[in-house]
């Protein structure tokens, strides 16, 4: 079996509202999708032991991610009639209020569409070896448990 191409997946810094409205315009040249499903994760401004979190700073040991997000977009092809799916996470700084996670489902009925993209956030969250610190307002930070 050939792999397919990788597609890039990582976003420096936050994913901001001009790059998902552009993912989304692309898709109106597609006349065989009649869903899309959009999740966004989003930084919360926790308060952790009296402090408020400001930002986090994601990291990723970036082979090891790719091929988990790879594999995991690949095993959600095979699950879900999907026409099209994107995967973006940011790494770096991202405040309080900024998206940090971009996950784009296209398909012809919205439950494949919806399915998929709650299944491929779950999975990520899970799998991908990707890491925040939680910055707060006083300059400390902390490791995020998961990300």
């Amino acid at each position: 079996m050939i792999e397919k191409k990788r597609k890039p997946v990582f976003v420096d810094g936050p994913i901001t509202p001009d790059f998902i409205a552009e993912s989304i315009s692309k898709h109106s040249t597609k006349h065989d999708i009649g869903a899309h499903s959009i999740f966004l994760g989003q930084v919360r401004n926790d308060e952790i032991n009296g402090k408020a979190v400001r930002a986090i700073t994601y990291s990723a040991y970036a082979e090891m991610a790719e091929k988990a997000l790879y594999d995991i977009r690949e095993a959600a092809f095979e699950k879900f009639d999907l026409t099209c799916m994107h995967i973006y996470h940011s790494l770096g700084q991202v405040a309080a209020g900024e998206i940090c996670l971009f996950v784009f489902t296209s398909s012809k009925h919205r439950a494949a569409a919806t399915e998929a993209c709650s299944y491929l956030v779950e999975r990520i969250k899970k799998e991908a070896a990707i890491w925040g610190k939680e910055l707060f307002e006083d300059g400390n930070f902390s490791w995020k448990e998961n990300n």
